[in-house]
C-alpha cells in the first residue's frame, strides 16, 4: 500500500485539522500539534511571552495541578516537549500506541483548560532568563541569533526566547491575554503517526475538541530587515562568522533545486564547504550551511568558526565556495546529495515522531501531504544543470554578515 493511501485527514467545523498516518510495522504512536502562536506574535515590549505561555500551559490543567499533570503523562510513558518557534507553538509527544488516546485527553485539558498559575510565573521567567544568558557562553548560537534578527524581516527573525527586558515586563495578565487571543482551534493542526486506529482517533479528537469555538488570529505585519553587517566585539581567541542570503520557499517550483544547492555546499564531509574550507586549507574547525523556510520566503544560513588570525581568509573562502556553485555542479556531487536526501527521507518514514512532524509541516506550509513517491521523484530529477540554473537565477547576492570576535572583518558585496 502506498504512503498516500495510509494517510487520513479530517477538518472539523472549528478549523482544527486532524491528520493521521497508520504505520502498521510499529507499536508506538507520536503526535505533533502546532498552532500559529509563536514568538512573532509577542508584543514588542514583551518579547518572550509566547515561550512563557507554552511553559505555563503544562504546569497544571483541567483537574490536575502541576505535579499531578506531570505524573499523569509520565505514567503514560510519554516522551514529550513543547515550545515556540518564530511562528508556531508546538506540543509533541510519543508513546505506545495503546496510550495515545489517553495522552490526547490530557492535552485537551492543557490546550483548553490550562491553569496558567500566577505562582509559577517566576520560576518560568527565571528559566527563560537563564536560557538567554546561556547564549553568552555559546558564541555560535549568539551569532546565529543575531544573524536571523538582522536577515529575516521583523518579527520573524526575533529569537524565540525573547529579550531580558521583555521577559521581566511580563505579568500573569499578559500570559492569560495571550492565551485567549492566540490559543484556539481555528488554524490548529494535529498530526499523528504510528500505531493508529483512525475511527477511534477521529471520534476521540472530535469529542475532545469539536465543541471548542474557533478564534481569529490577528494578522502579522512584517517589518524591515536589519543592517546587512554587524560585529559583536568579544575578546576571544576565536572568531565566529555567520552569513545568510535569500532562497526560494518550500512549495516553489525550484524548492528541490534550492535544497540541492545547499546540500552541495554542506551535505556531509565531502561537501564543498567542508572540503575547501576545512580539509584543504585547515581554516576552521566547523563550517556548514543550512536551509530554513517560511511560507513566503526561504533563507540559507552559513556558519564558520575559526581563529581570529585566519578569520578574514575564512570569510573570503566561504564566499568564494558559495559563489562557485554558479560555475557548475558535478554529477558526483548531485549523486551524493540525492543519496543523502533519500536516506533522510527513509529515516523520517521509519520514525513516528519525525513522520508526525512532517505531516504537520506539510499541511501548514502546503495545505496537503507530500507522498514518499512525490519527494523521491523530485530528488531523482535533480541534475547538475537544474541546480546550476537555480543558483544563476537566484544568486547569493543579498548577503547579511554577523561576526563575533576581537575585531570586525573587511567585507563588501564584491567579495
Amino acid at each position: 500500500m502506498s504512503a498516500a493511501s495510509e494517510i487520513r485527514v479530517e477538518t472539523f467545523a472549528n478549523g482544527l485539522t486532524l491528520i493521521a498516518e497508520r504505520m502498521p510495522h510499529v507499536r508506538s504512536a507520536a503526535f505533533n500539534l502546532i498552532l500559529p502562536a509563536g514568538a512573532a506574535y509577542d508584543p514588542a515590549d514583551k518579547r518572550g511571552l509566547a515561550g512563557v505561555l507554552s511553559d505555563l500551559m503544562v504546569r497544571g490543567a483541567g483537574s490536575l495541578d502541576h505535579r499531578q499533570l506531570t505524573l499523569a503523562l509520565d505514567r503514560l510513558g510519554l516522551d514529550r516537549s513543547q515550545g515556540v518557534g518564530p511562528l508556531l507553538m508546538h506540543f509533541n509527544g510519543a508513546t505506545l500506541g495503546r496510550h495515545l488516546l489517553s495522552a490526547l485527553r490530557v492535552y485537551a485539558d492543557i490546550l483548553r483548560r490550562p491553569h496558567l498559575p500566577a505562582h509559577e510565573l517566576e520560576p518560568v521567567r527565571s528559566l527563560a532568563l537563564q536560557h538567554l544568558q546561556s547564549l553568552e557562553d555559546d558564541p555560535q548560537s549568539k551569532v546565529l541569533a543575531e544573524l536571523k534578527k538582522r536577515h529575516v524581516p521583523a518579527p520573524l527573525g526575533y529569537h524565540p526566547g525573547g529579550t531580558a527586558e521583555g521577559l521581566r515586563a511580563i505579568a500573569i495578565e499578559d500570559v492569560r491575554r495571550q492565551y485567549q487571543t492566540y490559543v484556539h482551534p481555528g488554524a490548529m493542526i494535529l498530526a499523528v503517526a504510528g500505531d493508529v486506529d483512525w475511527p477511534a482517533l477521529v471520534d476521540t479528537v472530535g469529542a475532545l475538541f469539536a465543541d471548542w469555538s474557533a478564534g481569529a488570529t490577528p494578522p502579522l505585519t512584517l517589518g524591515s530587515r536589519g543592517e546587512r553587517q554587524a560585529h559583536l566585539a568579544k575578546e576571544t581567541q576565536q572568531t565566529h562568522i555567520g552569513l545568510a542570503y535569500p532562497a526560494v520557499p518550500i512549495g516553489h517550483p525550484d524548492y528541490y533545486a534550492a535544497l540541492g544547492a545547499v546540500n552541495v555546499l554542506s551535505g556531509g564531509m565531502s561537501a564543498r564547504l567542508f572540503t575547501e574550507v576545512r580539509e584543504k586549507r585547515g581554516l576552521c574547525y566547523a563550517v556548514w550551511a543550512s536551509y530554513q523556510t517560511f511560507r513566503e520566503q526561504g533563507h540559507v544560513f552559513c556558519y564558520a568558526g575559526t581563529t581570529a588570525e585566519r578569520a578574514q581568509e575564512t570569510l573570503e573562502v566561504v564566499l568564494q565556495v558559495i559563489r562557485s556553485l554558479a560555475q557548475g555542479v558535478q554529477r558526483d556531487e548531485v549523486e551524493r546529495v540525492q543519496a543523502g536526501l533519500k536516506a533522510s527521507l527513509i529515516m523520517q518514514q521509519e520514525a513516528t515522531g519525525a513522520r508526525a512532524s512532517r505531516l504537520a509541516s506539510d499541511w501548514y506550509f502546503l495545505g496537503r501531504i507530500r507522498t514518499f513517491e512525490e519527494i523521491h521523484k523530485a530528488i531523482d530529477e535533480l541534475t547538475p544543470d537544474t541546480i546550476t540554473d537555480y543558483v544563476r537565477r537566484y544568486p547569493p547576492d543579498d548577503i547579511t554578515l554577523v561576526t563575533l570576535g576581537p575585531k570586525p572583518l573587511q567585507w563588501s558585496a564584491s567579495l
